[in-house]
């Protein structure tokens, strides 16, 4: 297993173990080769304030995973119980299969995967609840 590669934009910050680390002038890459680092770009951060939708919750859950601020193993059943809650909802075979990734990616401790695929889902349950306010 090679590692998660970050791609990150100039003056992109991003929260390594703890660390706030911004990139310099220039596009660049880093490969994190620990294994459970605990890592987070802050262009994809949710603000406590943000969480105001099931899916923004349970992406908030893996962030403080990511963040270091919750311990995996108690924050585990949450995601896991909060995955199953939102695929009693969304039902389309596209966010299954988010939703399948999310899964795998939680009982496989790959948090980073995990947030990756909830996040694709922000959009569709965006447009769901702007359809149920019309």
């Amino acid at each position: 297993m090679s590692g998660l590669v970050l791609k990150l934009a100039p003056k992109e910050r991003v929260l390594i173990n703890g660390a706030v680390i911004e990139n310099g002038d220039r596009r660049s890459r880093l490969a994190i080769m620990t294994p459970n680092a605990h890592i987070l770009r802050l262009r994809d951060a949710i603000h406590p304030e943000e969480v105001n939708t099931p899916v923004r919750r349970v992406c908030y859950i893996v962030q403080l995973v990511l963040s270091g601020d919750a311990n995996p193993q108690e924050a585990r059943m949450q995601l896991l119980r909060g995955i199953e809650q939102l695929s009693q909802a969304l039902t389309d075979h596209d966010s299954r299969a988010q939703l399948t990734l999310a899964t795998e990616a939680v009982l496989e401790a790959q948090y980073y995967q995990a947030l990756k695929a909830l996040r694709s889902l922000l959009p569709r349950e965006a447009r769901l609840l702007a359809a149920a306010r019309a």
